[in-house]
């Protein structure tokens, strides 16, 4: 498997995990009062959001997710 192969299974992988980690901030935000850490988080989210936007970029230009490769990444809370 070439460079350009790895990438084509490994950011999907990387976006999944991103997503879900943006997933998880969501709810933490919400349940958060408007304060400087409401306001940090809210910040990290949107950059989350264009790093996601960049790695979706980045698996487009390699051409796409590898056929049988496609990755669903779950985050489950400690709750």
């Amino acid at each position: 498997m070439n460079q350009m192969e790895k990438l084509q299974v490994l950011l999907p992988h990387w976006i999944d995990h991103n997503k879900g980690h943006a997933e998880e901030c969501r709810k933490w935000l919400a349940d958060l009062e408007t304060n400087k850490v409401h306001t940090h988080l809210a910040k990290a989210l949107d950059a989350m959001a264009l790093v996601t936007k960049e790695l979706e970029e980045a698996l487009n230009a390699a051409g796409g997710p590898k056929n049988g490769h496609e990755h669903v990444h779950h985050h489950h809370s400690s709750e």
